[in-house]
């Protein structure tokens, strides 16, 4: 699968990939390739050949999980219900302000060990379960030190406007100088962030609160993401847009001036079906309307403890493909090239092009929609990142 290539998929027969010091040599037709003095050549027996996968929106790093609320969910009670009785993101918030940062470690190493089985080669892995400097920052350590310590890419956003925590509860406004002043400070000063979200919702922050907290991350020279238009529209897509967004998430709600704001800016559109999914949503993302508009579309599994706890890129595949109708070529788009534009990293990594990493998943599969088609089943043979 290469970059702009006129065949379905930008698929290349008989192709060859060379790669030396972790960066690709060659993509392209055995027939056109140079001639290479190989160390060494992996025959891939007629295997398909496409970018590692890129799951551009997670929250791997947390303590506790949320099965109880899952039940009371089952039961009838709404996300926005759970939120407000003191559950949701602030009971993650308690378990994962009491761990151990080994411990933290520990519990998202397991759920990268199954993202990376299907071959996932980049991460971006947010904050937001601790709500307060310490915790913050002690999520964002633990984040940097899984790149650090595993082959795998990580990308660290910082999402401490993710909740208003139990000690502001009513001041949010006083909550959110706190986002935008000491935390952000400390987190930029120790360089533990490539990035800044906010969750711009009505049971979360509002547009202006969201402005703010744009503002000073764009004065430290931070990108900045927005979690929008999931529960309600109130714009935060069209709002995240004027700041000039890498990507704005979710957007079930998102109307068509969104839309248009979104394509003008350059801010991919990140749609998480697994969201969508457990919390039994009804109102689908404007799909038509983002491929009318030329929005690149992005998937991701947004694994986290409460509204999605997913660890399947493939299976999201599927999910958006049979929830969402998108094509397997553009669900596969939606992992790859255009989920490393989501994060910044579109010159680096995502397509099969000389001069990128050498990130690759070798799929033992005869056409390339079989990874969006099945469901339950890896068929990744081997995963190659930074050449290795």
């Amino acid at each position: 699968m290469a970059a702009d290539a006129a065949a379905p998929y930008g698929a290349i027969e008989d192709g060859v990939v060379a790669c030396r010091g972790g960066r690709i040599l060659y993509a392209g037709p055995r027939s056109e390739a140079p001639a290479f003095d190989a160390v060494e050549t992996i025959a891939c027996d007629g295997r398909w050949i496409t970018p590692g996968l890129i799951d551009c929106h997670t929250h791997l790093v947390y303590g506790g999980d949320r099965a109880h609320e899952f039940e009371l969910r089952l039961n009838g009670a709404s996300y926005e219900e759970i939120a407000r009785a003191g559950g949701g993101i602030l009971s993650t918030v308690a378990a994962t302000r009491a761990a151990s940062q080994d411990a933290l470690f520990a519990s998202a190493d397991r759920r990268l060990a199954a993202l990376m089985a299907e071959g996932v080669t980049t991460v971006e892995i947010k904050s937001g379960y601790g709500l307060a400097r310490e915790a913050e920052v002690k999520q964002l350590e633990v984040a940097r030190r899984i790149g650090r310590d595993r082959p795998v890419r990580v990308r660290t956003t910082f999402l401490g406007a993710h909740a208003t925590p139990p000690e502001f509860k009513g001041r949010s406004g006083e909550y959110i100088a706190e986002v935008a002043g000491p935390m952000l400070d400390e987190i930029a000063k120790k360089g533990l962030a490539d990035a800044v979200d906010v969750f711009c919702e009505g049971i979360a922050f509002s547009p202006e609160e969201t402005a703010r907290v744009f503002a000073a991350a764009k004065a430290k020279g931070l990108a900045v993401k927005i979690h929008a238009e999931q529960l309600s529209n109130l714009g935060g897509a069209a709002l995240a847009a004027e700041h000039g967004a890498l990507s704005a998430d979710h957007l079930e709600y998102l109307d068509e001036a969104g839309v248009l704001a979104m394509a003008e800016a350059g801010t991919v559109a990140v749609i998480l079906p697994g969201a969508f999914y457990f919390l039994r949503e009804t109102q689908m993302p404007p799909i038509a309307l983002l491929r009318r508009h030329g929005v690149p579309i992005a998937l991701a599994t947004d694994a986290n403890p409460g509204s999605s706890p997913l660890t399947s890129p493939l299976l999201v595949m599927n999910m958006a493909c049979t929830l969402f109708r998108l094509t397997p070529e553009e669900a596969l788009a939606g992992l790859t090239r255009h989920a490393a534009q989501a994060l910044g990293l579109g010159a680096e990594i995502g397509t099969l092009e000389r001069g990128k990493a050498c990130d690759l998943a070798i799929w033992e599969i005869e056409r390339p929609a079989e990874l969006a088609y099945r469901i339950g089943f890896n068929p990744l043979h081997t995963r190659i990142w930074n050449g290795t």
